[in-house]
């Protein structure tokens, strides 16, 4: 696996892989259900990419907007390609609330809605949440194994 996914908690933070991607729970919660999507090769170019990739890429995008919808009825989303300092292919997914979401005990407003994510800003969870979050959206993902 490449460095950029083991940055973001692989394989401890693996929601479901398959053959070309990962999907990730994001370490720091910018809104509930923030999430990487990663390749699971050493591409550093969007353009590398095989074809197989690019259309496991539509599958697995529809799997996350498909388990998002479902766990916390986002009303948008945002795939962000930064790649500034992990250099291999990956998103940070990031579902928007126009209202504060909840999760267990912590409420989990969208600081940056209706304008774009505010990545400095991420909801306070504890460890044990985090965990919690992690199991939740891998039993909302079983479909998709």
């Amino acid at each position: 696996m490449n460095s950029t996914l083991k940055k973001f908690g692989y394989p401890d933070s693996i929601i479901n892989s398959y053959q070309y991607w990962t999907v990730l729970l994001r370490p720091q919660q910018v809104t509930l259900g923030s999430l990487i999507l990663g390749i699971n090769d050493e591409s550093t170019r969007f353009s590398d990419l095989s074809t197989d990739a690019m259309v496991e890429l539509a599958t697995v995008v529809k799997h996350i907007e498909k388990v998002l919808t479902d766990c916390f009825s986002y009303n948008k989303i945002n795939y962000l390609m930064l790649m500034m300092v992990d250099p291999h292919v990956h998103f940070h997914v990031i579902p928007r609330y126009e209202t504060t979401r909840k999760f267990d005990t912590t409420e989990a407003p969208d600081s940056g809605w209706p304008g774009p994510p505010d990545l400095g800003k991420s909801a306070e969870l504890t460890q044990q949440q985090h965990t919690q979050l992690l199991n939740y959206l891998r039993e909302n993902w079983v479909a998709y194994r």
